[in-house]
């Protein structure tokens, strides 16, 4: 019983995967002899500058009456509870006194063709001739403005999707999204989109009212749009600022700049510089003459030419460091993109980096990092479904249903939303992050890996893109045919009644290149098999121009006259279909089976 007390009131410290013999005894608040003497006991010969493993540190912690556990690096592994990356925790950690305000980071999004591309070209030239710099000389994915006394950092992100790209591999990068809507055109799809996802992200929004000065111009119409999007102007009595601007007469730049600052002064954008710098990578590329080169965004501590750092699979010194006008530079503090030279390998856009001790312990983390790879890739993707929801919601885990809705027709959306925001209750409920008509794209499969959401479809079905990568991520599609099934599905869920379904699973896609008809037995579709395999006893749908003609069953499948079980990857065939004899060349069939799904 003693035991038992003393082991529950053990002290809990994070050890990371390699250390010093000084960090431990730091850690420990012991003195370095007495570490060393404690490893000497047990079999390990160090003195105080070698650098031990986790394990062999637990021993030691073991017997000093610490219990010890493995640290998380930030930014190396999500959240199982979500998508949010580690990202909190890399403020949490940090006293209070030791934070600075910082430069703001700034996304704009918005439709193709309302100027988001101008209005940045706009006030990187105004801030050029104002700083009198000789113009910029090479992009790197990012840029700084100066705006009375201090800086806002820009991304050049090509627009939401790869917003969202990035945060569904944990890249939580932007503090303020600018959505720009052109006041003659009005809020379009794309603006929908792009609201959904920075409203996903729970990123502060400022509207920028564009095309101020053209004669069509209808701001008024525009707003009222914005306020039934939720975003209810600031002149109306609501809470986001909305500015009017015009890239192209160069007006209204100044005030869009004072919007940024006040939304920033309001969340108390902090940082701490005097640490090793953590972030992300904005950019990665192969340069002839220089090597890996990457373009990093420091969002806590400082990084230093001279510092190690490792950012995924790749690591090394920072040899060279330059800012986005090409300029040399020592350091970068928090909230600056700077293009660096020395990595290893080229990392990917999303990619956290952190800095490191030495280069030792970078190949030591990136040598683990392959191994948990391997061993991810060599076990199946757990999606998260509805049925986990429902399991989640008996075991109390879970208050709220992230849904995003892809319809055939913008006239469905209306009374699908309606009847699942009706469903639940205040406790418990659907949250609706995304709508819209269309088949069910990459995109939306990145938003619901960046919010762990449900993706639905009410008579459309994902692109074969969109499916691949939902398969290898683990996103769950429901496709439905009938409006009344969704909404009992997801109440089943919410109220944790939903039984175990079963899911359509693709097994193989074949393209039609030929037809011939053979009487008393109609059309045969001579195929290629372009993935996975074909079966006898699969049912098959006929895509066409990414839209379903047919759903049914095999009447028949050949190779070379010869009736088989199946078909692979690489091999030509002849298929037959109940009731289908209206097979084009190009048409693309889709083979799947009927599985049970388990509830986690």
């Amino acid at each position: 019983m003693n035991d038992q007390v003393q082991t529950e009131e053990k002290k809990v410290i994070e050890i990371p995967d390699f250390l010093t013999v000084r960090q431990l005894a730091e850690t420990l608040d012991l003195s370095p002899i007495v570490v060393i003497k404690e490893l000497m006991q047990a079999g390990v010969m160090a003195n105080i500058n070698q650098q031990i493993d986790f394990d062999t540190a637990a021993v030691v912690a073991e017997e000093m009456g610490f219990q010890a556990k493995e640290e998380t690096p930030i930014g190396e592994e999500i959240d199982e509870e979500g998508p949010a990356l580690l990202w909190e925790r890399l403020y949490a950690s940090e006293a209070p006194e030791d934070l600075e305000i910082r430069a703001p980071v700034v996304t704009i999004l918005g439709h193709v063709d309302h100027g988001k591309t101008s209005l940045l070209d706009a006030m990187r030239e105004t801030n050029v001739q104002a700083s009198e710099a000789g113009g910029i000389t090479q992009h790197i994915g990012a840029h700084q403005i100066e705006h009375n006394g201090r800086s806002i950092t820009f991304l050049d992100t090509p627009g939401h999707e790869a917003f969202t790209a990035m945060r569904a591999r944990g890249a939580n990068t932007t503090d303020i999204a600018v959505l720009v809507v052109a006041a003659d055109d009005g809020v379009m799809p794309q603006t929908v989109e792009a609201i959904n996802h920075a409203q996903a992200a729970r990123v502060p929004i400022i509207v920028a009212l564009n095309k101020i000065d053209k004669a069509t111009a209808q701001p008024e119409t525009v707003k009222q749009q914005l306020a039934e999007m939720n975003l209810v102007p600031d002149d109306w009595g609501g809470e986001t600022l909305c500015v009017s601007v015009s890239a192209k007469q160069k007006t209204g730049l100044e005030d869009l700049l004072e919007a940024i600052l006040l939304v920033a002064d309001s969340t108390e954008i902090k940082a701490n510089p005097n640490r090793p710098a953590v972030g992300t990578v904005l950019e990665g590329q192969l340069d002839r003459t220089r090597g890996s080169t990457a373009t990093l965004l420091v969002q806590n501590g400082t990084l230093h030419v001279g510092d190690v750092v490792v950012a995924s699979l790749a690591q090394g010194r920072v040899r060279r460091m330059f800012d986005e006008q090409g300029r040399s530079i020592e350091q970068a503090p928090p909230s600056t993109p700077v293009l660096i030279l020395g990595l290893s390998d080229v990392p990917n856009a999303g990619d956290m980096f952190k800095v490191v001790p030495d280069e030792q312990i970078a190949r030591a983390i990136v040598a683990k990092r392959e191994e948990a790879k391997k061993a991810r890739e060599a076990r199946p993707v757990k999606a998260f479904t509805l049925d986990d929801f429902s399991s989640r919601i008996q075991a109390g885990q879970i208050k709220e249903l992230n849904l995003i809705l892809k319809t055939d027709v913008q006239g469905s959306i209306e009374p699908i939303v309606n009847s699942l925001e009706g469903l639940g209750n205040e406790d418990l409920k659907a949250n609706i992050i995304h709508a819209a008509a269309g088949n069910i794209n990459e995109s939306d499969i990145n938003l619901a890996i960046a919010s762990q959401a449900i993706v639905l479809g009410f008579q459309v079905h994902p692109d074969p893109a969109a499916r691949r990568m939902a398969e290898n991520e683990g996103v769950d599609i429901r496709t439905y045919d009938i409006i009344y099934h969704i909404v009992d599905e997801v109440d089943k869920a919410l109220k944790g009644l939903l039984e175990p379904t079963y899911v359509d699973v693709i097994i193989g896609e074949a393209e039609v290149r030929d037809t011939f008809h053979i009487p008393k037995t109609g059309t045969i579709a001579g195929c290629f098999v372009r993935r996975g395999e074909v079966r006898r006893n699969a049912k098959v749908r006929v895509i066409r121009d990414s839209q379903l003609i047919h759903d049914g069953h095999v009447s028949s499948l050949k190779r070379f006259k010869q009736d088989v079980r199946e078909v692979r990857t690489g091999f030509e065939c002849g298929v037959g279909l109940d009731d289908f004899n209206d097979f084009e060349v190009g048409d693309m069939l889709q083979f799947y089976v009927k599985e049970r799904e388990e509830v986690a």
